[in-house]
């Protein structure tokens, strides 16, 4: 009786062993097949020493602050990448056009900039990108433009949607689009703030770092961007940065 009750416990000890070991066999294949490998997420590198600026703007345009920021921007003689909304650059096609033809970069930020509405399936995702293509096409008229460069709303980076963001990256891949966050930013979107808090935001973010994409917003709705720009640009122009455009990493 005694050697059965040891036979048993030890093959209970086994089973639950037996059972560990298949879960965990589980959970690595289940990473392997389903997971994204860097290789998968088509992320547009540009980490460098090298000093250069990559102004970019979220968002708009909007009749309010785009063309204001536009003028800042030809001032300088700079030109800036811009993130724009489809269904602002539906209501605004003459401030694209203006935008594109001083040079400036026109990008991908969806065209509903709705999270609830971008997720809900393949389908819906690339939908967003492709109508958003199509309705810069008509502003710039030029026949199938496609920047191949996407930003997510709220960044690809922030903990909202993370798995459905994930997921995203196949869908991109699959129309060879690229996507980027920020490494620097005013947070002029967040809360509003003096001018002095965004030049602060934008000196801790950039301390110590080489290539800068900074992100600022065209659209008005918190901080005035485009009083704080030119500072911005100075800023940046003493401490020896160049300015760029991000085509020039794609293309």
């Amino acid at each position: 009786m005694e050697v059965f009750i040891i036979i048993f416990i030890l093959s209970k000890k086994h089973i639950y062993f037996f059972i560990l070991i298949i879960i965990l066999i589980f959970i690595v294949l289940n990473s392997f097949v389903n997971g994204s490998s860097d290789e998968d997420i088509p992320y547009l590198k540009y980490e460098s020493t090298e000093k250069k600026a990559y102004l970019t703007f979220d968002d708009g345009p909007t009749k309010s602050t785009t063309p204001k920021i536009l003028d800042i921007l030809k001032n300088n003689n700079i030109n800036a990448t811009f993130f724009v909304v489809g269904k602002n650059v539906e209501a605004n096609p003459d401030i694209i056009k203006r935008s594109y033809n001083e040079g400036n970069f026109i990008a991908n930020h969806t065209y509903s900039h709705q999270n609830n509405i971008l997720y809900q399936d393949e389908e819906t995702f690339l939908s967003e990108i492709e109508k958003t293509d199509l309705i810069i096409s008509k502003a710039i008229n030029k026949k199938n433009y496609s920047s191949k460069l996407f930003r997510f709303p709220n960044g690809f980076s922030s903990n909202n949607y993370h798995y459905e963001k994930e997921k995203a990256c196949k869908y991109l891949n699959s129309i060879n689009y690229h996507f980027i966050d920020w490494n620097c930013t005013l947070e002029d979107s967040t809360y509003k703030l003096s001018n002095y808090e965004l030049m602060q935001n934008l000196k801790n973010s950039s301390k110590g770092k080489g290539t800068l994409v900074i992100l600022m917003h065209d659209s008005g709705y918190v901080n005035k961007t485009d009083e704080i720009l030119q500072d911005v640009i100075n800023y940046l122009k003493y401490n020896g940065y160049s300015f760029h455009t991000l085509n020039e990493l794609i293309f």
